[in-house]
């Protein structure tokens, strides 16, 4: 008879960029909404803005997903710590960087200052690659 085996744990990820206004909220928001809680999902930047873009905001709405009540937040050691997997968006070497977690650089454009037409090219990207996201960590497990 074999042991039950102890409740799993949710791989964590945290996405990084500079304000934590744009790529790095709309990818945290996908990542929500697609993962269906099998994920946890942290956001967070180096040098975070005021507020969220509101072109993030109007291009995320378009599919579906609110992001107007999120707020910008300001990158922690802690919250690297607490993370399997650190998503970079430009941010360069302001995150720390830790052993045994797993990190990824994503090049994406900039949304600040940028109109909604602008923004949906970089938030279909983003979407794309967090459904591959999604599908790396749930099926590597």
């Amino acid at each position: 008879m074999s042991t039950p085996k102890a409740t799993e744990t949710k791989l964590s990820v945290l996405f990084v960029c500079v304000h934590n206004a744009g790529r790095s909220q709309m990818a945290a928001a996908y990542l929500r909404t697609l993962g269906k809680g099998r994920i946890e999902v942290r956001s967070a930047g180096s040098a975070p803005a005021d507020s969220v873009n509101p072109a993030a905001v109007e291009a995320m709405a378009e599919d579906g997903i609110d992001m107007a009540a999120e707020l910008p937040k300001v990158l922690t050691t802690e919250a690297v710590q607490a993370s399997d997997v650190v998503i970079t968006m430009g941010c360069g070497d302001a995150c720390p960087i830790f052993p045994g977690k797993r990190y990824e650089d994503w090049k994406l454009e900039d949304p600040a200052g940028r109109g909604v037409e602008a923004v949906r090219p970089i938030r279909d990207e983003i979407k794309a690659r967090i459904s591959a996201l999604i599908e790396d960590l749930l099926h590597a497990k």
